[in-house]
This record gives structure tokens, C-alpha cells and sequence, in this order.
């Protein structure tokens, strides 16, 4: 890959952070969040993929970034309402702009030009109020911007220099080449620096080439703008955040350094204006537009600018105002001593390269316990210089464990973001309305597992709104509002990251389920099932209550793919619904797939590994607090509640009798449902992290067991699977006839 391609993928990894913070802000504009810090925001994202997609020739992406572009322009200024409609022409274009992203990083073949084109139409309809006015082509414009305009004739007058402000800055401003490359415009940096107050502005054209040499792709133009605002500097250098690296630039208070004022100073005005009259000298007048947004005639006579943007629409004239523009009330309302937070340095690796990392850690991790264990075995005393020397081995080998691991670790908002997206195209396609509410978005977890949430999540989140939730018809007439709520939850729970997908729908129709399950054969017509199991039929592969097939979604195809892509991470997915008050699916998955704190356990000669976030307390069961249920399920007393104690190498086929309890231990766990339980082992040996290995990849999946690990003596163990020793295994050892002994 060459340099220039090199630049272009990390321009598209920029865009598609953009992307994910501009949707993040729109949804901040669509539940009433309309404040200016906002808005600019979305300004800046739009302006950032405009800016660099200039650099590469992407035109099509360009010219509809501009009209997005212009559009925020109007709102951060005020001159615009930021109401529902509009916010949600924004959240389409932002649809839009991702498809013109996607299509020339090839990923998709090509942008829908009919949507596209409409889009443009209403962002003008929008921008400029009433019908939107043509763009004028320049044949030698590259992004087809419309040309600058002027409020006065060539050979009128410079107005009069005003008196030197008490307090402002002085900005002295030249633009590189590269500052046109990349599709920024003089012109719109200095409508900016007009509305932090009234402006001067003086033009220096001393570099300008003669016509035949001149390039516009040159810089030879050198602005000075004095600003008669009390604003702070920060203010006025946010301006130039896009271009400061493509242009040189000063920023100092008025007065101080002044020197003589250019004869060619002029106040700038914020206004609209009338297009030049054609004549013989508008040829080098489009030229320098080119250049810098200015004309110019001679070094001795003054250019007034009155407007930076396209021409409006014809629209009745306004009263006269004065020259000078009045600082906005967001501007001045800014503290001038408010501190500036410096951004987050970051660079940019490989993920193979963070990948090997991670597994030369976990063998380093596995070397420092095998030689703890041969510490251990020669009988060296604890308080010897080789103990201690292993002891702070061990520290430093978890400092760097945790801290690689963190390298990994990623917030799910980089999954959720996407998700408001889907909601509005599926809620358009089934005629719903839906609002979509996210929670826990900060919530961290190992990037393997983010990147594989994406597929089931989207379809869990389709399936809601297809067939979850009512029509709004409906809704109101089971006493709803007509919008439905999905709710996408994430948080840790025991070691764990639990996601809820949540609808306040109508609920899972057991009758029909369990009708269906029969016509299907995947149930006997008089099964004798609980409402957790006919739930769970949705899982079943082939399942579904979908009348007709769309390209949406039914509620359970594909269900049974999403179950397996749960397990693979390790999890498993649960259901909760009520009849007419909506469903809640629960997806339990590991915070990491590489490392985890667990108690090494032994159970008849094996060595097995508990996760630790699941334990609660250990102890050593006494008789008087054993009873057995129907003569033959043992429970055991714990805190004045009676617990199922499961004998772990009898259910897992390790040994065919159980042991006698007393000789044992007893680990009290909990599930993530909150249900608990006394796991009885012969001993416990201690406490470790471990390596995690996927047994499943490597051998096959066994039931009750999650993962795998490579122990200090070199022995491979089994990390148990608390929830399924608990629920399902439990559950099948356990007799129909089961009572409480009294």
C-alpha cells in the first residue's frame, strides 16, 4: 500500500468515528437537546468528512456534505429553527452521508441518487426557506460551490477604519494552497470571526502573481482582521481549529504591536448581497474568488466583503442595519476564564499486533505460575529470596495483564450507535412508531466480544419492533401511547456484561408459540411445559410465528443463530416477557475471552477452575445442617434458607457415587438470575487467574463447562459454567416428586 492510500484508509477510520459521534449528537438534538454546543457539534463532523473528502476528489460526497453543511450553518447562527422536522431531515442525511461514505470506501456499489438528490432538495428547502434555489455550476469548480458575493461596485469608496477598540484581537491570517485542497473557503472563516463581534478587515495582495502565472491553487493572499468583541481567545482560535495546520496564523490583543491601519480596511458586514454585474474585469475577479473569497483591483483601493455564502432565495428587503454585527448573546455568555480541557492523545496500532500482545502476556502469565508451582513443590520456605522474588513476579505479571487487557477493552457504544439507525429504517418499513432508548453505553467489555454483538443485537432489535410492539392503532387501543419504547441496556453483573433488549410490546402469545411448536413436531401435543420453556421454543431451529415472510424479520428466525453466536462468546440468552406488557432478552456474556479470576477446586482427582465473581462463601458442611429431599436430593442449611447442594463430579460423570458431604467442601454460588446454590468439591486448592482457551475450538462444547486452562504443572483444567451446573444440570438429576423434607 502506498503512502497516499495509507492516508485514505485512515481518513475513512476518521469518518467512521465522525459518523458514530454525529449520530450521537442528532439523537441528542431529537430528545430536545438544541443547544449551541450541540449543534456545532454536528457542524463540525460534517465539516471534518467535507474537508478531508476535498483532499481525495471524492465530488459526490462533497457536494452533499456542503448542503449539509450550510443547512447546520444556519442553525449554529440562528437564522433557523431547530425544530422536529428538521432534526429529522438531519438524522435521513446523516443515513445519506454514511451511504456516500461507504460508496467510495467500496463498500457499498453506489449511493441511491434518487434519495440522494431528494435529500439535497429539502436540506435547501430547509436552508434557504420556501424553494430552494439552483446551484450554480462553475465549470472550473471542482465541488460546484456557488460563486462569493459583493455588496457594492469595484470603484466604491473603503469605509472608514473605526477607532481603536479598547479591547479585541488582532488575527493575521494567510491561507496555505493546501487549506483550497481540502474545501475550505476564506470566506465562511471570516463570516465566523463576524459574528463574535464587529470586524475589520484589511487584505494584503502584495504575492499576488501577475494573471498568466497566477495559480488558484496557490496562497497569496494575507488577511488582517481586527475584532472589537470582549470574547476570549479560545473563541476566536476555534474558528481555525479545521485550517490552522494549513495556513499561517496570528492571533494577538488589539493594540498591542497595532502599527499603521491598511489603507484597505473595511468593516465586514453579515449580510446578504446582490451578485456582481458581468463586466470585462469579473475574469481575474473569479480567479482570486478562487484564492481566497476576494476581489481585487489595485493594493491602494478597499474591497468590502458583505457576504461569505450562496445567494438566498428573492425575499422582502429587511430594514437597514448597521455595518457593525452584534455579538451573539451564546458568544458572550461563554466565561472568559473557562478552562480549555486538553484533548485525549491517542495513536493508532494494528489490532494483530495487540493480539500477540495479549497472547505473549497469557504465556507469560501461565511461565510465572508454572514456576511458582516448582517453587512450591522443591520446599523452598516462603520468607526465602526466590519466594519473595515470585511473589513480586506475580504482582507485576497482573499489573501488566490487567493493563494489556485494557488496551482491549472497548465501550459497547460503538455497537449501540449503530442501532438508531436500524430503528428508524425498520420502524419506516412496518409503519411504527418507535423510540429507542440506550443505556450503559460506557460500559466496557474485550473488543472480541463487541465486534461479535453487532449481528444478534440487530436482530433481536428487529425482531422487537416487527413484532413486538403494536401498530400505533393498536397501542392506543390497549390504552398505550402510539409509540412504542425499546429499551438497549448494558452493565456488569458479576463478573459479566449483561445486555437487555426490552420492548414495551405485547408480548410473547405462549398459546400460539406452543400451538406452532406442536404443528411443527418440535414438541408432543401434551407436553407439560412451564412458561420459561415455551419461551424458549422460540430457539428452536426452523421456529416461527411469522404469518408471512418479509425481509424484516419473524419472531424466531434466525433466533436459533443468535443463541449459537451467544454461546460462542461463551454466554447464553434468557427471555422474560409479559402478555401485554412487552419482553425483555437478556444476553449474559464473559467481560473478556482471555484471562479470568477464578478458585481452583478439586472433584474426584480433577482439577477444576470456579469463576470467582460467581462465589459467594465457602464452608464445610455439617451434618446437622444437611437433609435430604425425598430421601435423595441433598439441600443444606445457609443463613436460615435451605440451598440445593450439587455434587459437581456426580452430575459432570466423574465418579458414579455421590460422597458423603461432610468429607467435602461446600462453595455457595450465584447465578446472574440471582438463584443460588452449594457446589460440593473434594477440596480447594486455591485461589489464581487463569488463561482462558476455548474448549469448544479446540475439542468440542461439553455441558457445564465453559472454557479451559493451562495450569502451573502444565495440566489442562475445566473453567465450570456456574448458570447451566445450576439450572439445567441440577434440573435433570432432580425427581418430579420433588418436596421440602419437613
Amino acid at each position: 500500500m502506498d503512502a497516499f492510500e495509507a492516508i485514505k484508509v485512515t481518513f475513512f477510520q476518521e469518518c467512521d468515528e465522525l459518523l458514530a459521534d454525529l449520530e450521537a449528537k442528532l439523537m441528542l438534538l431529537e430528545q430536545g437537546q438544541t443547544d449551541l454546543e450541540t449543534i456545532n457539534a454536528v457542524f463540525r463532523a460534517v465539516h471534518s468528512v467535507k474537508g478531508g473528502a476535498g483532499a481525495f476528489g471524492l465530488e459526490a460526497l462533497v457536494r452533499f456534505a456542503h448542503v449539509f453543511e450550510t443547512l447546520m450553518d444556519e442553525l449554529r447562527a440562528g437564522r433557523k429553527p431547530c425544530d422536529t422536522v428538521t432534526i429529522k431531515t438531519l438524522l435521513r442525511a446523516s443515513d445519506v452521508l454514511a451511504d456516500h461514505i461507504q460508496a467510495a470506501q467500496g463498500l457499498i456499489p453506489q449511493v441511491d441518487e434518487g434519495r440522494s438528490a431528494a435529500l439535497v432538495v429539502e436540506l435547501e428547502m430547509l436552508t434557504h426557506g420556501g424553494e430552494a434555489p439552483p446551484v450554480v455550476e462553475d465549470e472550473d469548480d471542482d465541488f460546484g460551490f456557488m460563486p462569493m458575493a459583493f455588496d457594492m461596485p469595484l470603484d466604491e469608496p473603503a469605509a472608514t477604519t473605526p477607532e481603536t477598540p479598547a479591547v479585541g484581537w488582532r488575527v493575521v491570517f494567510k491561507p496555505l494552497g493546501r487549506m483550497y485542497a481540502n474545501a475550505n473557503e476564506t470566506g465562511l472563516l471570516l463570516r465566523e470571526l463576524g459574528r463574535l463581534g464587529p470586524i475589520t478587515v484589511a487584505l494584503d495582495d502584495g504575492e499576488v502573481a501577475p494573471l498568466e502565472a497566477l495559480s488558484v491553487e496557490d496562497g497569496c493572499l494575507t488577511w488582517t482582521i481586527d475584532l472589537d468583541s470582549a470574547v476570549d481567545e479560545a473563541a476566536v482560535r476555534e474558528i481555525f481549529d479545521f485550517v490552522e495546520s494549513d495556513c499561517e496564523l496570528t492571533i494577538t490583543p488589539l493594540g498591542a504591536n497595532m502599527g499603521g491601519a491598511s489603507d484597505m480596511s473595511t468593516t465586514f458586514e453579515d449580510e446578504p448581497a446582490a451578485i456582481l454585474p458581468a463586466s470585462d474585469d469579473l475574469d481575474i475577479a473569479a480567479l482570486l474568488a478562487k484564492a481566497g473569497g476576494a476581489v481585487v483591483e489595485t493594493p491602494s483601493e478597499a474591497i468590502p466583503f458583505a457576504a461569505f455564502e450562496p445567494e438566498p432565495a428573492p425575499v422582502v428587503a429587511p430594514p437597514p442595519v448597521a455595518a457593525a454585527v452584534p455579538t451573539p448573546a451564546p458568544a458572550a455568555a461563554a466565561p472568559a476564564s473557562a478552562p480549555v480541557a486538553p484533548a485525549p492523545v491517542t495513536i493508532r496500532v494494528d489490532l494483530d499486533r495487540v493480539d500477540r500482545l495479549i497472547n505473549v502476556v497469557g504465556e507469560l502469565v501461565i511461565q510465572q505460575a508454572m514456576l511458582s508451582q516448582r517453587v512450591l513443590e522443591s520446599g523452598l520456605a516462603r520468607s526465602s529470596g526466590i519466594a519473595l522474588g515470585l511473589e513480586d513476579l506475580e504482582l507485576l505479571t497482573r499489573e501488566i495483564q490487567d493493563s494489556v487487557m485494557a488496551i482491549r477493552a472497548q465501550p459497547v457504544k460503538s455497537v449501540f450507535q449503530r442501532m438508531p439507525r436500524l430503528v428508524r429504517e425498520v420502524a419506516d418499513m412496518v409503519s411504527k412508531q418507535v423510540r429507542l432508548v440506550t443505556v450503559g453505553e460506557d460500559t466496557e467489555v474485550d473488543k472480541t466480544v463487541v465486534e461479535r454483538l453487532a449481528e444478534p443485537i440487530t436482530h433481536m432489535l428487529r425482531n422487537a419492533i416487527d413484532h413486538g410492539l403494536e401498530t400505533p392503532d393498536e397501542r392506543i387501543a390497549a390504552g398505550k401511547s402510539a409509540e412504542g419504547t425499546v429499551r438497549l441496556a448494558a452493565l456488569h453483573r458479576s463478573g459479566r456484561i449483561v445486555i437487555e433488549i426490552s420492548d414495551d410490546g405485547r408480548g410473547i402469545n405462549r398459546e400460539r408459540v406452543k400451538k406452532i411448536a406442536i404443528d411443527k413436531g418440535l414438541i408432543a401435543a401434551d407436553a407439560p411445559l412451564t412458561d420459561e420453556q415455551i419461551d424458549n421454543l422460540i430457539f428452536a431451529p426452523g421456529f416461527s410465528t411469522a404469518a408471512v415472510v418479509s425481509d424484516i424479520s419473524g419472531r424466531g428466525v434466525g433466533m436459533d443463530v443468535v443463541k449459537r453466536s451467544i454461546q460462542a462468546l461463551g454466554g447464553r440468552i434468557s427471555i422474560s416477557s409479559v402478555p401485554g406488557k412487552g419482553s425483555t432478552f437478556t444476553l449474559s456474556l464473559p467481560l473478556t475471552l482471555a484471562v479470568l479470576d477464578g478458585m481452583v477446586v478439586a472433584a474426584a482427582e480433577q482439577t477444576l477452575i470456579a469463576p470467582l465473581p460467581a462465589i459467594v462463601e465457602s464452608l464445610t458442611p455439617q451434618a446437622a445442617d444437611l437433609h435430604f429431599v425425598g430421601g435423595v436430593d441433598p439441600v443444606i442449611r445457609f443463613r436460615e434458607r435451605f440451598l440445593p447442594l450439587i455434587d459437581v463430579a456426580l452430575i459432570m460423570g466423574f465418579r458414579e457415587q455421590p460422597m458423603n458431604p461432610t468429607d467435602g467442601v461446600a462453595v455457595v454460588v450465584e447465578t446472574e438470575s440471582g438463584q443460588q446454590a452449594a457446589l460440593l468439591f473434594d477440596a480447594i486448592q486455591g485461589q489464581r487467574q487463569v488463561v482462558i482457551k476455548s474448549l469448544e475450538t479446540n475439542y468440542q462444547q461439553v455441558e457445564g463447562v465453559a472454557a479451559a486452562t493451562i495450569l502451573g504443572d502444565g495440566r489442562v483444567a475445566l473453567i465450570l459454567d456456574v448458570d447451566v451446573i445450576v439450572t439445567d444440570m441440577r434440573r435433570k438429576s432432580i425427581r418430579p416428586d420433588f418436596k421440602l423434607a419437613s
